[in-house]
């Protein structure tokens, strides 16, 4: 019977105070309609970036001569090192193709003889194509013996992480405004709520009501205002993103991906903007009702 009673509580709210309570949805809705957009931005940022991060390689020049057991033994411990996920070998030949490739030139033909040293090629592990840990790993190689030079794009490897930075520290702090301006709006209207019925919670305490049984339907009126703006938020979302997006370009939408579980995280999180809400206004509003 009191679940009932609360279910039927937490509703009357629609009714009872239908503008404040729209206000609180269509908050609800905005707050999540601008983090599902940050947190958009922010994964497929992020995707970007590890993908310029992969193509970041470290090439390692070999002093010569050589044989084919010092290139073999010196891979080997290359390989050995923590964080290096791939090594692959150029010979004097292969150099030569590739600047073939790259300038239309024989060098051959045009120095009668290939100074290109031979070199070794290293992709890095995920988790380890960052600017700190990938110069760790140039130092360890720079330690070996036969090693002539070592070179990376360190500048490149070092603006990533600084934006990196940037991006998660903006997007934390947008994040963490709009969610307390849905909280406090949420609470706001439950203020109201509580307000409205502070004789009737008078009468509930002085007939014996616990505690519980007077706060669960404002809790749930909190929660269910929190779900719709998820519910609108989330389809707000997927209209935007599935098909808003390929109007503006198509190579945008196609880059532009989620899963499906993203959009059921945004409705979970409007319940907890809700549910909070609910729960700072009672926590600060109940309190003082009492004692009137």
């Amino acid at each position: 019977m009191s679940t009932r009673y609360a279910i039927k509580e937490g509703f009357s709210g629609f009714t009872r105070a239908k503008l404040s309570t729209i206000i609180s949805i269509f908050t609800v809705m905005i707050s999540l309609l601008l983090l599902g957009v940050f947190a958009v931005m922010t994964i497929n940022a992020s995707r970007l970036i590890e993908l310029i991060r992969d193509k970041v390689e470290i090439e390692v020049f070999l002093q010569e001569p050589l044989t084919r057991q010092d290139i073999a033994d010196l891979e080997m411990r290359i390989r050995s090192l923590e964080g290096v996920e791939r090594v692959t070998f150029l010979s004097k030949d292969d150099a030569a193709r590739i600047f073939k490739e790259e300038f239309g030139e024989d060098i051959n033909s045009v120095l009668s003889f290939n100074p290109l040293p031979p070199s070794f090629k290293i992709s890095l592990k995920e988790g380890h194509r960052t600017s700190v840990k990938a110069q760790s790993i140039v130092d360890g190689i720079s330690k070996l013996k036969s090693v002539d030079n070592v070179v990376y794009k360190k500048a490149l490897l070092e603006l990533i992480d600084q934006r990196t930075a940037t991006i998660n520290n903006l997007t934390l702090g947008l994040g963490v405004l709009v969610s307390l301006s849905a909280v406090f709006l949420v609470s706001n209207t439950i203020r109201l709520a509580i307000y409205a019925k502070r004789r009737l919670i008078r009468t509930m305490e002085l007939v014996g009501a616990t505690a519980a049984f007077i706060k669960l339907p404002f809790l749930l009126e909190g929660l269910f205002q929190g779900f719709l703006g998820g519910i609108v938020a989330a389809c707000a979302l997927y209209v935007l993103l599935e098909y808003a997006a390929p109007f503006v370009s198509v190579e945008f939408a196609t880059f532009i991906h989620v899963q499906p579980i993203f959009y059921v995280l945004v409705v979970c999180t409007g319940v907890i903007l809700g549910l909070v809400g609910g729960m700072i206004s009672i926590a600060r509003f109940m309190k003082p009702l009492r004692t009137h």
